[in-house]
């Protein structure tokens, strides 16, 4: 119970940090595709499947780092985020669609959206896997329990964990990050006056 506590806690700092990188303008926002490629470079570099230097970080962490979800520059001074905090994260960050929503084309370097793979449940997710290009064979960027980072069809995942702790294909959902408001500002509120002068919001 304590450690979850301290889960909590940590992740309430880091996401004050996320709702900053949510908040950037749309100039920078379309140079994040580019980027996004250049950390799942990095990402392989330093934890790659076959071979990983740097087997212990979860894959959750590697998932958000991403998606850009750190201050910090590089992947060694990341945070390691845990199964509470990843669900907190999936609930304040993201949205969950239907595999239908992803666009047919969709590629993480020619679009601001991001899309997340999510096994498990949702709460207390098992594994996240970044959807990277719909056309490719092995569109799911993620890293491994006990292994390293790689791409993956979604076969693949299904054998790596379907079966396992109760899980079935039932606990495959699709999430969507939140794109942010227009210069970070929240939209209006729209009030109704009634006749007898009340209002409301």
């Amino acid at each position: 119970m304590q450690s979850d506590e301290k889960a909590l806690a940590v992740y309430a700092v880091r996401r004050r940090r996320f709702q900053g990188f949510q908040k950037k303008g749309s100039a920078i926002m379309n140079h994040d595709g580019p980027l996004a490629l250049e950390r799942i470079r990095e990402v392989t570099t330093m934890c790659d499947r076959e071979q990983p230097i740097y087997e212990q970080i979860s894959g959750f962490t590697v998932a958000l780092h991403v998606f850009g979800y750190f201050t910090c520059t590089d992947l060694l001074s990341a945070d390691d985020v845990d199964h509470v905090a990843a669900g907190e994260i999936l609930r304040e960050e993201f949205v969950r669609i239907r595999r239908e929503d992803i666009p047919l084309d969709y590629h993480i370097a020619r679009s601001q959206d991001r899309y997340l793979l999510v096994i498990g449940d949702p709460l207390f997710p098992t594994h996240f896997a970044v959807l990277t290009d719909v056309k490719s064979p092995r569109p799911y960027f993620s890293k491994l329990p006990l292994f390293g980072s790689g791409f993956d069809s979604l076969e693949e995942l299904k054998k790596e964990f379907i079966g396992i702790d109760g899980l079935t294909t039932d606990d495959i959902a699709y999430y969507k990050l939140k794109r942010p408001e227009p210069n970070g500002k929240a939209p209006g509120k729209i009030y109704i006056f009634r006749a007898d002068g009340t209002v409301v919001s």
